[in-house]
């Protein structure tokens, strides 16, 4: 075994055209250097215009699919995206349970515009199961809305949902995109119950944000994976996602994908 290469694996849906789910994930793994493996969710039929159609993978075969990488080759860091329904969130956090090493959890509740994409029962079983194995999970505003179960209408309530959330038995947080009253920065926020710094980077005037959070949760695990620790490694994770943002390769008639 060769150990001076780190491994990552994402639990995530597939994105056709390239730029969000385990596509972004695996690429932004590899501009990381650290082997991306993966395990399928779902299957989607969509593009940078949107999804209209979405295949789950059964519990079962999501848990097969952990259990034979486990099986062979070892994990640095973990990351889920897309889950889909609360039997597989349950499922995914059961295979988890034991693993020691470090959980990134993008809560793929709602998109950033806040349409809800999981039921109420999906949105408990990420409260109860999935999210106190957590190291780190990374809600956007609905998101974290939906988990924190209050309402953040301006920049000032992110610190008190970042509480809550913290609350649920994860060691820390990033709330993504509170942009509220300040539209020339992208504000991020990172708690851990001790520290809690705003991430601030240039808002750019662009469409061209799709698979941004996949990326962004992808890059805290395989810096994780290097032996970072949480911080950092959102800090990290944050000038990726602005650098990718910002040298997106205008593909796509909608929401185009950033730059790996």
């Amino acid at each position: 075994m060769n150990n001076t290469v780190q491994t990552v694996l994402t639990i995530a849906g597939s994105d056709p055209s390239g730029g969000a789910g385990i596509q972004a994930d695996i690429k932004t793994f590899s501009a990381f250097e650290v082997y991306g493996m993966s395990v399928l969710t779902a299957l989607t039929i969509g593009n940078t215009l949107g999804v209209t159609q979405i295949e789950m993978m059964t519990p079962d075969f999501v848990a097969g699919q952990i259990q034979a990488v486990r099986e062979d080759i070892s994990s640095a860091a973990v990351k889920t995206g897309l889950l889909g329904n609360a039997t597989i969130i349950e499922r995914v956090a059961m295979e988890l349970e034991n693993w020691r090493i470090p959980l990134v959890v993008d809560p793929v509740i709602a998109t950033k515009r806040g349409d809800v994409l999981l039921s109420e029962e999906g949105i408990e079983a990420y409260r109860s199961h999935l999210i106190p194995h957590a190291d780190i999970i990374t809600p956007n505003i609905a998101e974290a809305e939906q988990l924190a179960q209050i309402t953040i209408s301006s920049y000032r309530a992110m610190p008190k949902a970042a509480e809550k959330l913290l609350s649920l038995g994860c060691h820390s947080v990033v709330v993504k995109g509170g942009h509220f009253d300040d539209w020339q920065h992208s504000n991020d926020l990172y708690y851990d119950g001790n520290e809690l710094i705003w991430m601030k980077s240039k808002r750019l005037n662009t469409r061209h944000t799709h698979g941004a959070g996949d990326a962004f949760s992808a890059a805290i695990a395989a810096c994780m994976a290097r032996g970072m620790n949480r911080k950092p490694a959102a800090e990290a994770a944050k000038t990726y996602i602005s650098r990718g943002i910002e040298q997106a390769p205008g593909l796509g008639r909608g929401e185009g994908p950033i730059a790996f």
